[in-house]
């Protein structure tokens, strides 16, 4: 059997990008019976099969035409990272037209969260993220983002077979520090990661998963199917600069996938400065989409808001911000025991005229949002060592 050349089997169906559905349609015009696309189901999904040709249970003339007629890409990284003790490793991974995505996992005591891109670049122009310097370059397939998932499961695989590595406990609620911790450091206590496998995913990697909604669902699709990773509904968040029209679309499906929504100002006027979507969509939009949703769905929505020193992290911001949530400032309020505000140190991006706030500015915007009745917790960073942190992904470009 001789392989095409590369050029060639770009132009190969994925076998990444196929439903188990699709795999059976395939695989019956190939005249096989149905129950082989369950194999390879199983084979790429829980085997973690990185060649057709190591799937041993199917027969080797099925095994030679999936390798010769099919692919599995992206499935490789050029260049792996790490930092935190290993705990956070980024990979690099060249797509069939050169461009460039990373996906990040993070390796806690008790859960292994993989934080995946669905598109190279990003037409978002947020001014804080690194990622949106680089424009869009593409979206992703479907199977491209699933592929990365499967990376992480692979890294998980192997890491399970060394001893325990110590890591640091995660604080109550994703807090970073508490007010009563302003003098010392952040908290520190020795554990062991018992995780061997994936537990959770997040699409807040580069790219907005929302401009190429139905690929990114269809991997979500792949992802969840009990017969292969497996991974729960609940165990799955997106992220978005705040499309309306994909939060709409969000509340109408089945899946029950957790909602961020990127906020990072409490109105229009710095928000358009920060985030040139407001424009098209601005608050009061933004906020009844998603009280509707909410309506819908009854889950909680978290308020993902980057702390810029000097910008957006004055305590005149937090009221306002907390104002905006309870209904006090123009729109109607949302119901606050469905609401949380995930605050976000900036993560430094060089180049970028901006700065990350102080801690102590960050402990009193939180205090300030809590005080009012709004849920805020600060998230943890990870992997700023190897700008693998929230904003930092560029695709291995430096910005």
């Amino acid at each position: 059997m001789t392989a095409l050349p590369v050029t060639n089997r770009d132009t190969l169906p994925n076998l990444y990008d196929l439903s188990l559905a699709e795999m059976e349609r395939l695989l019956t015009d190939w005249g096989q019976p149905t129950y082989r696309a369950r194999q390879v189901f199983r084979q790429l999904y829980v085997n973690l099969a990185d060649t057709p040709l190591a799937m041993t249970d199917l027969p080797l003339a099925l095994r030679e035409r999936l390798a010769n007629e099919t692919r599995l890409a992206p499935v490789t990284p050029e260049q792996v990272q790490t930092a935190d003790n290993g705990l956070t490793r980024k990979a690099l991974f060249r797509l069939p037209n050169g461009a460039l995505v990373e996906s990040v996992l993070m390796i806690y005591p008790d859960r292994a969260t993989v934080c995946v891109s669905t598109q190279a670049g990003c037409a978002m122009g947020c001014v804080f993220c690194a990622t949106g310097t680089l424009g869009l370059l593409r979206n992703l397939s479907p199977g491209e983002i699933v592929a990365q998932v499967v990376w992480a499961a692979r890294e998980m695989r192997r890491l399970a077979g060394r001893p325990p590595t110590p890591t640091t406990r995660q604080p109550e609620d994703d807090a970073w520090w508490s007010p009563d911790d302003l003098e010392n450091d952040a908290p520190s206590v020795p554990e062991v990661s018992s995780v061997s496998h994936v537990t959770n995913i997040v699409f807040m990697g580069m790219g907005e998963p929302f401009a190429t909604y139905d690929r990114w669902w269809r991997a979500v699709e792949i992802i969840h199917d009990p017969r292969g990773l497996n991974i729960g509904a609940r165990s799955m968040t997106v992220s978005t600069v705040g499309l309306v029209p994909g939060i709409r679309q969000l509340a109408t499906e089945t899946l029950p996938i957790n909602l961020a929504i990127s906020l990072h100002a409490p109105d229009d006027d710095l928000r358009s400065a920060l985030m040139p979507i407001n424009r098209r969509y601005p608050l009061a939009v933004l906020l009844d989409a998603t009280r509707d949703y909410l309506a819908a769905t009854g889950r909680r929505v978290s308020f993902e808001y980057v702390l810029l020193q000097g910008k957006n992290d004055e305590p005149e911001h937090a009221a306002k911000l907390a104002a905006l949530l309870r209904g006090e400032a123009g729109p109607a309020g949302l119901p606050l025991h469905l609401v949380h505000v995930n605050l976000i140190p900036w993560n430094p991006v060089p180049g970028m005229p901006l700065g990350r706030s102080e801690r102590r500015r960050v402990l009193t915007f939180q205090r300030i949002l809590r005080e009012r009745g709004i849920a805020c917790t600060v998230r943890v960073e990870r992997g700023e060592a190897i700008a693998a942190a929230c904003g930092q992904l560029a695709g291995g470009v430096a910005c």
